[in-house]
């Protein structure tokens, strides 16, 4: 079982979406401790979430998902994409947008064609020395922001960069998934410590003794359904999450290839 607060950083909802879910009943906590009162949600939850989100997203009214959702038949969704599919047909040029999202869940949920090549597993991550920059962008998608912010220091500055399996660590500090106004580290390992400036910090990573981690193949999409699948693993074996932040590492990213099946991206999740 998963607090509400690891519910949501494994799942990418805000807390305050999945408080609002439970007020409306569309998506009750799997268990409320009686003393503390703090929501426990299982990973079977996930599912149906990801059904909430996606029907979220292309314009259902909250009455409309809870009508959906409660009546646990999977057909009733894809019938009701259909319909939502004419109706963006009949609208705006922006909504094209939709319709293609609404095709792409419809094929997935026809074939349960969810599978993600990856693996999940355990290790012991050593301390590493960071040249990093961190600040409060509009979302996750503009990260690459700071990376460029980063690399334009590096190079005015001459700095030596160390080469390894990988140089690169995004460090995310939110207690939580938020949609926007999110606090996010970009960071590339270095020899040694130098001279901080700016928004520019030299700093050692502390070692984690456990880190839960998953290999990541293919388009940055994917992620999503491994943070769900890393969910799942974790509470099969009971481990608990550390509440320190979560970490992503490019192996293979687009600067590297322009084939987005080649890429190759690592998840770390920190456990007590």
């Amino acid at each position: 079982m998963f607090k509400i607060g690891e519910f949501s950083k494994l799942t990418q909802v805000s807390i305050r979406m999945l408080r609002y879910y439970d007020e409306i009943g569309i998506l009750k906590p799997a268990n409320v401790d009686l003393f503390t009162g703090y929501r426990m949600y299982s990973a079977e939850q996930i599912s149906v979430l990801q059904k909430v989100i996606l029907l979220r997203d292309t314009k259902f009214s909250s009455a409309e998902i809870k009508e959906i959702i409660l009546g646990h038949k999977e057909l009733n969704i894809v019938d009701e994409l259909q319909k939502k599919k004419m109706q963006i047909n009949k609208g705006i040029d922006i909504e094209k947008q939709r319709i293609e999202k609404i095709n792409n869940a419809i094929n997935e949920i026809g074939k349960k064609n969810f599978e993600i090549h990856c693996s999940i597993s355990f290790k012991k991550v050593d301390k590493i020395l960071m040249l990093s920059t961190r600040d409060i962008i509009p979302t996750y998608f503009h990260e690459k922001v700071l990376w460029n912010r980063l690399c334009d220091f590096i190079n005015k500055e001459k700095i030596s960069i160390k080469q390894d399996m990988y140089n690169n660590v995004a460090m995310y500090h939110d207690i939580e998934h938020k949609d926007e106004n999110v606090d996010v580290e970009v960071g590339i390992i270095v020899d040694k410590l130098g001279e901080n400036k700016d928004k520019f910090i030299y700093r050692e990573i502390e070692e984690v003794e456990k880190m839960a981690y998953a290999m990541v193949y293919g388009k940055y999409e994917n992620l999503a359904k491994v943070y769900e699948m890393l969910a799942y693993y974790l509470e099969s074996y009971n481990e608990q999450m550390e509440e320190s932040p979560s970490r992503q590492i490019c192996h293979i990213g687009e600067n590297d290839t322009n084939n987005p099946d080649e890429y190759l991206t690592e998840i770390q999740i920190p456990l007590k």
